[in-house]
């Protein structure tokens, strides 16, 4: 009986009379109660499936004996249960084999093997060898005859130097089809003999490298990759598919380890230029670049193992792209969204109206994650949660674990809970392959098998890289003290050039002399480059500034727009297509916003924010803002996005503006803060050109972000010269909420804040903030852009108080200092200055109270940089000037106090001293009660517009 005879045959028929009646109410069982059926019945179910019309019908056939049903059985004596046991092996092997497969190149994790043990299935040999393969699997090969081959095959593709982790992938047509990959043999590619050689020579240049650095600037740190050698190759595979597929855009992010040789060879950093790092040469002449002194590329500049690199490279002598290695600090995993902001940022076509474009096949993210950090590290889990999500999918990343098998110096079973480091990627249904990091050719069908399925699916795919650490976490560590046992094979185990090396000359593909020929090749290239940079002296230590365009404020923008423009930009916002039904209460919200520009009308913030995003969409600037609830609104106040109240859909009037070619984008966010704000950072830093804004639900919720903040959005452009013009909204103000919803951390960011890194702003009305908005947008794509903090208001945005009317948007600008006007100035002994929120209910209570032309109150808008010269003027008109005061709501050790003391004290005139009204020094930054809160505020108020009160000193 051949392979396709058997296939005519259901695999059912095996059962007959009352055996099948009672395996007929077993699959009804099945169906309901799956965990209640016979585990052997409920695997046959699981393979094979439902019965067919045949059997339901009950043919002739299907009494007649096993044997004339089924000739798979080979003999009398194989039973079902035997060929259940079969099946179940097979599906184990496919399910679990990698736990019995050879995927560590120490040997030194103990392998499951007794799920390939026959006997632990009552089978034999003899058994498997009676029964036919397409009784178990109807795609067998050809060549495959029966269950014993079929077995010995299955284990040749599961449990080799390369394994499978597919059942949490629970989308059908993806299971199959990486198991189709798998089994026929299609994920590995035909290597020429000619690009073995290529091979090779890589690996020969990736010990090479780190064996001359080694040698050459003993006891400096590198972080070597050595171990994992075969992650350079993979990378080369991956870019070079990719581009030959048509993307242009590869974006990678990674950790230390590893990156200077990644630098070198993935992304042709000139061997010189490291070099020159290492001896603290000038490289100028070698990377141009802002500031550059040294190893510096901004002006305060990093440590090399920090650095990245964005190039435009030439694969296959005919394929261009642009390549970029993230720069990332020691903060590991966190570099993960940025990069893919990155991408999606090349993904995105803005130069039309409406969301943006995307094309998944504009740019590609590979993320290189550590073993210890991708199960520890938070930041993972936040950053796999985006891949699917429509405002920060990238149509799949590829994800390396560069697995060394150790953390610093702590092994994985104190690391982590799971079996293996990339076990948290099943949650996010991503297949998973673990791959010998010694078996390069098995290393690059991983690759082929990521490829196609991201280009197939658009989804992630992750690469288990199993390797070790030659050396400890660093070069000046001595990894025998903590790990004995591992380094003892280390120090005996050969590395992958060695390994590939004896594959290669005893497969006959290579010879002894061209082995010779290529180390000494490897090593004359290396030799020349350090003769190059090796007679530079260090340059003479000096302090490090910034650029000059850095060093000056901004310079001055007309933000205003014309009372015509806003009138008609107003009117167009209003509109919405005929059928959709808003929301009735909500439309006559809306709808007032027609009478703002009438006599004595006013416009809130909201209002101001969309009229300003408006008018910069119509200026040609694209808009992405995102955050949590960021489309209505935290506080019910945005309403970006219409929702039709009949059947859902949805509408955005920024979308239909006329004669706009720019795009607008707005997303709800996961609850989460540091991937967002992230991604976000990365996006703007990709596209410089756009006015990206993150929005924190609450400002307190920043705080979760804090990395982002300090290594990237604050320091990037000093460390490495990149440039950004991020703005990030945080609620803030003390409303009573407690103290996890009032403080946006205003003292953080002013802590940070130097060099003119960025503006902090905390403004006190609706023009401030379209003004502000506006001028952001301008400067984007000047050589002054810089993020910018705001912090905005919760119960404030509906406050009149806060309002603008029309003639401070066509003809104001933004202030930095906002002076109450009328008196006289002979008059004023007390200068209050305040920010925000206080600044706006100072001046409500100073309304409505009498005798006041004694007071004077200064809000101070732009907190950084420190307006210090415009308050200087503004001291120097009050000739009877007695007090300057602070006031605050937040506790004195939070707030801007601590910035604003020594600077207001410097612009005091007479030698008058600042003096402090607000809360006492805290360790939480709110009161709990509101009735407490509510107290303690009208105290603050009182003092500061009371003449006889003196504020803590």
């Amino acid at each position: 009986m051949t392979n396709n005879d058997a296939k005519a045959y259901d695999p059912w028929k095996v059962f007959s009379g009352p055996n099948l009646g009672y395996v007929m109410e077993q699959f009804d069982l099945y169906q309901t109660n799956p965990d209640e059926v016979d585990p052997e019945l409920k695997t046959f179910f699981e393979t094979y499936g439902p019965p067919s019309e045949e059997i339901l019908t009950g043919s002739p056939q299907t009494g007649a004996p096993v044997q004339q049903q089924l000739p798979a059985l080979k003999g009398d004596s194989i039973s079902v249960k035997k060929v259940m046991a079969a099946v179940k092996l097979a599906e184990n092997i496919r399910t679990y084999g990698h736990l019995a497969a050879d995927i560590y190149p120490l040997n030194e994790v103990p392998l499951d093997t007794d799920l390939l043990h026959l006997e632990n299935y009552g089978l034999t040999v003899e058994d498997l060898k009676n029964i036919s393969a397409d009784l178990i699997w109807s795609d067998a090969p050809a060549n495959v005859e029966n269950a014993y081959e079929e077995i010995q095959y299955l284990k040749e593709r599961y449990t080799k130097k390369i394994a499978f982790e597919f059942s949490q992938v629970n989308d059908l047509e993806e299971r199959r089809w990486l198991k189709d990959m798998v089994e026929s043999g299609k994920i590995s590619p035909e290597i020429s003999t000619e690009k073995k050689a290529l091979l090779l020579k890589r690996l020969n240049e990736v010990e090479g490298f780190e064996k001359f650095l080694h040698r050459t600037y003993v006891g400096q740190k590198r972080f070597s990759i050595e171990g994992l050698d075969a992650l350079v190759p993979v990378l080369d595979e991956i870019i070079s598919k990719t581009v030959q597929n048509g993307t242009p855009d590869v974006n990678i992010a990674m950790a230390h380890r590893g990156r200077l040789n990644v630098l070198a060879h993935v992304l042709s950093k000139p061997y010189e230029v490291v070099f020159s790092e290492f001896q603290h040469s000038p490289n100028t002449d070698l990377v141009p670049s802002e500031g550059s002194i040294g190893i510096n590329y901004g002006w305060t500049g990093d440590v090399k193992y920090h650095l990245g690199l964005d190039k435009q490279i030439t694969k296959e002598n005919t394929q261009k792209a642009r390549l970029t290695l993230a720069n990332n600090p020691s903060h590991l995993e966190v570099v993960g969204p940025i990069v893919e902001g990155y991408t999606r940022a090349a993904q995105d076509d803005r130069k039309q109206s409406g969301f943006p474009k995307q094309d998944v096949e504009r740019s590609l993210s590979i993320l290189i994650h550590g073993d210890a950090a991708f199960p520890g590290e938070g930041i993972t889990a936040e950053t796999l949660n985006l891949s699917r999500l429509k405002g920060y999918q990238v149509g799949g990343a590829i994800h390396i674990i560069a697995n060394n098998t150790i953390g610093f110096t702590t092994e994985s079973e104190d690391s982590r809970s799971t079996k293996y480091a990339s076990d948290p990627a099943k949650g996010f249904e991503i297949p998973i392959v673990h791959v010998n990091a010694d078996d390069l050719e098995a290393c690059l069908a991983a690759v082929s098998l990521a490829h196609q399925y991201r280009t197939k699916f658009k989804k992630d795919f992750l690469i288990d890289l199993i390797g070790y650490r030659r050396f400890g976490h660093n070069e000046m560590d001595e990894p025998l003290v903590t790990q004995p046992q591992m380094y003892a094979l280390v120090h005996k185990h050969r590395t992958v050039k060695e390994i590939y090396a004896e594959r290669l000359l005893q497969a006959g593909e290579i010879t002894k002399e061209e082995i010779a020929a290529i180390e000494e090749q490897v090593e004359t290239r290396l030799s020349e480059a350090y003769n190059k940079v090796s007679g530079i002296k260090p340059e003479e230590p000096h302090e490090l500034n910034p650029p000059e365009t850095v060093g000056h404020g901004l310079p001055k923008l007309d933000t205003a727009v014309s009372t015509e423009e806003l009138t008609a930009i107003n009117e167009n916002l209003l509109k919405w297509p005929e059928g959709f039904t808003v929301n009735k209460k909500l439309g006559r919200i809306l709808s007032r916003r027609l009478d703002s520009f009438g006599d004595n009308g006013k416009i809130d913030w909201a209002h101001a924010e969309i009229m300003a995003f408006a008018s910069i969409l119509i200026d040609g600037t694209p808009i992405r803002l995102t955050g949590q609830d960021s489309e209505r609104g935290t506080f019910a106040q945005r309403n970006i996005v219409l929702h039709d109240s009949e059947n859902g859909k949805t509408y955005s009037p920024l979308h239909t503006l006329e004669n706009v070619n720019a795009s607008f984008a707005v997303h709800n966010s996961p609850l989460t803060e540091t991937a967002v704000l992230g991604f976000e950072y990365g996006y703007n830093v990709f596209a410089p050109e756009t006015l990206v804004l993150w929005e924190a639900q609450f400002g307190d919720f920043a705080n979760t972000g804090q990395v982002i903040f300090d290594q990237f959005i604050s320091a990037g452009r000093a460390k490495w010269g990149q440039k950004s013009g991020l703005v990030m909204l945080l609620p803030h103000g003390y409303e009573g909420q407690g103290p996890e919803h009032s403080s946006a951390r205003l003292e953080r960011y002013l802590s940070l804040a130097a060099e003119n890194n960025w503006t902090v702003a905390n403004l006190s009305s609706a023009a401030q903030y379209f003004h502000i908005l506006r001028r952001q947008a301008k400067i984007l794509e000047l050589d002054e852009v810089r993020p910018l903090v705001i912090m905005t208001p919760k119960s404030m945005l509906r406050n009149q108080s806060m309002a603008s009317g029309v003639s401070e948007f066509s003809e104001g600008e933004f202030q930095s200092i906002i002076e109450t006007p009328g008196g006289k100035p002979e008059a004023v002994e007390r200068v209050v200055f305040c920010t925000g929120k206080i600044a706006v209910e100072l001046r409500e209570k100073a309304a409505s109270e009498k005798d006041l032309e004694w007071l004077k109150i200064i809000s101070i808008e732009e907190i950084y940089p420190f307006p210090f010269k415009g308050i200087c003027d503004l001291l120097n008109k009050y000739p009877n000037l007695k007090e300057v005061v602070w006031v605050q709501e937040e506790p004195k050790n939070m707030g801007a106090w601590s910035f604003v003391e020594p600077r207001i004290n410097a612009a005091a005139p007479n030698g008058l001293t600042v003096s402090y009204f607000g809360r006492k020094r805290r360790s939480s930054p709110a009161e709990g009660d509101p009735l407490v809160h509510k107290m303690d505020q009208q105290r603050i108020m009182n003092e500061a517009i009371t003449k006889t009160m003196e504020g803590e000193k």
